[in-house]
């Protein structure tokens, strides 16, 4: 009984006691870390090729044998519709200017049986602008081979032209044999590059590029309809179908929405409810769970470079175009952008855009993006006294390690 009394006794007292170690109460638990957002896998899809980018940034968000050559049935007219808009750009032709439909380019060609057509009268004069929305809406091979010999005098002479625009984009897997997409064993594209012809119209035409958001036209009385059953989706503007039995069903698709604009190419789908479903499948899971982002404006400043010699001893620096990019969602607060590598150097006079420097963007400690940074203003030569201390300075500094 005295045992379990003292036992009491010291349980109470002890803790009270200076010097005595006590146990260590439960320690609260630790915050969590912020969890990184999930990216699901991209879904599969039942195409022989296909990849989906960021129109602005040309990040790939997926793809598969996006490098394997394949037939580009009418997927080839986008290319026809790019070099007319580039004749216009240039000054070439005027929407408002006709070509006389040949033989070649009459709808009841015997080449072109049971193939797309807008439907051109023989010895008709019809005008750039009809003949677009005839490449474009209908999918008219009449319409193609007239542009073609409107432009350039025959087919030959306009699939040179073609391909010497398609190496000027930079499309290494692609040769066109015509201006249609019928099979030729030497007519050939990639999902790769026609990701980047899509980019290249939208980005080099934008005015042009609304056409391929209309859903019919009407020529000679007959009217068509868009064969994109994409159109009318959410942000949904384009871009173009194609099909034939070596190419199977493809389709080039483009929607914005906010500002992130994505394209999905795919190709050699079983049937055309194949190539809608599966494109919408790329557009959904692009928009859903990647986002783009303007990481710096164009004329906004970034750095400043010290000026040697100069009316003004120092110069902003920034980069000529904004630079965005796509990333997975909720990732956006992780960029970071860091100025790197700027001249110490530098030496008057200094011209507007002059490159100073280069900065780059940065995500999980992996460069994503770099750019020049240039001199957003010029600097003139200071005076006499200016430049030969700044000379005399900048020498000094360069013989010590300073510079």
């Amino acid at each position: 009984m005295i045992r379990l009394v003292l036992a009491c006794v010291l349980a109470f007292l002890l803790p009270a006691l200076p010097g005595m170690a006590q146990p260590a109460p439960d320690a609260a638990p630790a915050p969590a870390a912020p969890s990184q957002p999930i990216i699901p896998a991209p879904p599969a899809i039942a195409a022989k090729a296909w990849i989906l980018v960021d129109a602005d940034t040309g990040k790939v968000i997926t793809e598969h044998a996006a490098d394997e050559r394949m037939a580009p049935a009418s997927l080839t007219k986008m290319m026809t519709g790019y070099v007319l808009s580039e004749a216009i750009r240039t000054g070439k032709v005027k929407w408002e200017d006709t070509v006389r439909i040949t033989p070649n380019s009459w709808a009841q060609n015997p080449a072109f049986i049971g193939s797309s057509l807008m439907w051109v009268d023989i010895n008709s004069d019809v005008s750039y602008r009809d003949l677009n929305y005839g490449l474009v809406i209908s999918s008219g091979n009449d319409a193609s081979v007239a542009i073609a010999e409107g432009l350039a005098g025959s087919q030959e002479a306009f699939a040179d032209m073609m391909n010497q625009q398609g190496a000027r984009l930079g499309l290494s897997n692609t040769h066109f044999m015509n201006a249609h997409g019928l099979p030729d064993p030497q007519h050939y594209t990639t999902a790769r590059d026609l990701a980047t012809l899509s980019r290249a119209m939208i980005v080099d035409h934008p005015e042009d590029y609304g056409v391929y958001s209309q859903t019919h036209f009407s020529f000679n009385n007959i009217r068509q309809m868009n064969r994109n059953e994409l159109l009318g989706e959410p942000g949904v503007d384009g871009i173009k179908t194609g099909h034939t039995e070596e190419a199977g069903f493809c389709l080039v698709s483009s929607a914005k929405r906010g500002d992130m604009r994505l394209v999905a190419v795919v190709l050699g789908t079983a049937s055309r409810a194949a190539r809608t479903e599966e494109s919408r499948k790329l557009l959904t899971y692009g928009f859903s769970f990647y986002e783009t982002t303007t990481v710096l404006q164009p004329g906004a400043k970034i750095a400043v470079a010290q000026v040697w010699g100069g009316a003004a001893k120092s110069v902003e620096l920034g980069v000529t175009r904004g630079v965005h990019i796509t990333v997975p969602r909720g990732r956006v607060a992780d960029i970071k952008a860091l100025a790197v590598d700027v001249h110490t150097a530098v030496e008057a006079p200094v011209a507007a855009g002059q490159e100073l420097g280069r900065v780059s963007v940065s995500l999980d400690g992996q460069e994503i993006d770099s750019q020049p940074l240039v001199a957003l203003q010029p600097v003139e030569a200071g005076g006499f006294f200016t430049r030969f201390w700044d000379s005399l300075a900048l020498f000094f500094m360069q013989l010590f390690g300073k510079a």
